[in-house]
């Protein structure tokens, strides 16, 4: 294959930049405790300083793979898929849900929303940076709307985000994981006096599991 051929495949969705998937547990949001399988996929511009996975921005670092070939494994583990990155929304996800959807599967999909929404979605978590804003699409879907907690600014941000979703959207604080020891009393201080609300934990890690 050469490098258009590949490129078109790629802007197409017929191959991802495939960085990792696993069987685990969903760590965080909504569906914490349940068994989930994940696909995360390579490629990130919004350039969060603190993000727990760089090695995700570069797309290229990630072997391109055939979008069915990644949903035949998925199907494999979990009637639940999760998408996640990265920003999976850098890449067309429309061919990628397709396969999921057409083996039964729940699809969900953790994304900052800066890109056009792409894909079928049974879940959508949206995670807002300050750096790349979310598209009005994406806040008209969102399930829920998960904020991450790194100082105090990052409050107004959150009520900011929180007045644009959908009034069915599910409010989440969630401490940025270096910072949680600070952070943890101010958001439990937040979420007492803003009942709506809810505190998010990344479960995973206190159970160190991936």
């Amino acid at each position: 294959m050469t490098r258009s051929e590949r490129q078109e495949l790629l802007d197409k969705g017929l191959l991802l930049p495939l960085m990792e998937e696993f069987y685990t547990i969903q760590g965080e949001g909504f569906h914490k405790g349940t068994a989930a399988y994940f696909v995360r996929i390579g490629g990130c511009d919004v350039g969060c300083h603190w993000c727990d996975v760089k090695e995700s921005w570069l797309p290229e670092l990630h072997p391109a793979t055939e979008t069915i070939k990644i949903a035949e494994n998925a199907a494999k583990y979990s009637k639940t898929i999760v998408v996640t990155g990265g920003e999976p929304l850098m890449w067309n996800m429309d061919p990628l849900t397709k396969e999921l959807k057409e083996r039964g599967l729940q699809v969900h999909i953790e994304t900052s929303g800066a890109y056009k929404l792409t894909g079928t979605w049974d879940w959508i978590c949206l995670s807002p940076k300050k750096n790349k804003l979310p598209t009005d699409e994406v806040y008209a879907q969102a399930h829920e709307l998960k904020c991450i907690i790194y100082n105090k600014d990052d409050f107004r941000f959150a009520q900011e985000q929180a007045a644009k979703v959908n009034k069915d959207c599910i409010l989440y604080l969630q401490p940025e994981w270096s910072k949680k020891d600070k952070v943890v009393p101010e958001i439990v201080d937040f979420v007492m006096a803003n009942p709506q609300w809810k505190v998010s934990l990344q479960t995973h890690k206190y159970l160190n599991i991936p």
